[in-house]
């Protein structure tokens, strides 16, 4: 058997210096599977993902699959990438014991969630309000600094980190709180700002059948524990009804374990879980 990597095709150029190829995983001529890989666009050069890797039913367990995701960390280190990252269904553990063997370490949880019927508003003394300009220069600069930090912990260097944040939001809200299909919101409890919600808009455009993307929620460290987590998110459930949409999705990291106990209690399941590893 030799197994090996072959493009289907030329490469795809995407938006923002993303690039895109698709494979055929082949048994010496014969195809097996197939194998598509996209240099994350938007967020510099160092981020890979497998974004398929599918070989045939009666092809399995023989090996098919490890030789091509060792192929594909080949392939992205040639586009310089320095991490590689895959998302798995919930219910494929045999693809998720695959990446793990190869040294893939889990990063994050997708969740997600039916939209209940709308339920009572907003708690007393609570108001939620879109963002303006002071509001989103404050929680801007504190958004890039949780990006960055987030991105050193996986090893990137101070320039790297700052570099990467600034892509993030560069892409994501080209026209700060004015982006078309986001969401930003300040909740108030009493008159105290205490958090606020960073949601994404696109109803029958967003993974796993999702309405809404909760990019993220934050409750000031002196405020937690008080429901205010709850009243964003219940926020956010509104918004993307508001939106025409039934289903909404969010992340939760993979050692935050306080965050998944809520997200389970307001009925969260997961989908798919997001693995990665170094390319260096």
């Amino acid at each position: 058997m030799t197994t090996t990597v072959r493009p289907t095709g030329p490469e795809e150029p995407l938006d923002r210096g993303g690039r895109s190829r698709a494979f055929d995983i082949r048994d010496n001529s014969r195809p097996v599977g197939a194998l598509r890989l996209t240099r994350v666009p938007g967020y510099g050069p160092g981020t890979g993902r497998i974004e398929e890797l599918e070989i045939a039913p009666e092809d399995r367990r023989r090996g098919r699959a490890t030789v091509a995701a060792l192929a594909a960390e080949e392939i992205l280190r040639g586009w310089g990438c320095a991490r590689v990252e895959a998302d798995v269904p919930a219910e494929a553990t045999a693809a998720r014991g695959l990446f793990t063997a190869l040294g893939y370490t889990g990063r994050s949880h997708w969740l997600t969630q039916r939209l209940p019927a709308p339920g009572p508003g907003l708690p007393e003394g609570s108001v939620v309000r879109p963002m303006g300009e002071r509001d989103y220069a404050r929680w801007r600069a504190a958004e890039r600094a949780r990006l960055a930090a987030g991105r050193r912990e996986q090893g990137a260097d101070p320039a790297e980190a700052e570099a990467h944040a600034d892509a993030v939001l560069g892409a994501q809200l080209p026209a700060g709180h004015r982006t078309e299909g986001m969401a930003l919101r300040v909740l108030s409890h009493h008159g105290s700002d205490v958090g606020t919600l960073w949601l994404a808009l696109a109803p029958g455009r967003l993974p796993y059948g999702t309405d809404g993307y909760v990019f993220h929620v934050e409750v000031a460290a002196e405020h937690r524990g008080r429901g205010h987590g709850r009243t964003l998110l219940g926020e956010a459930g509104r918004l993307t009804r508001a939106a025409g949409g039934t289903r909404l999705g969010l992340s939760v990291d993979a050692d935050n374990a306080a965050a998944r106990r809520l997200y389970d209690g307001l009925g969260y399941r997961p989908v798919a879980e997001r693995l990665g590893k170094s390319l260096r």
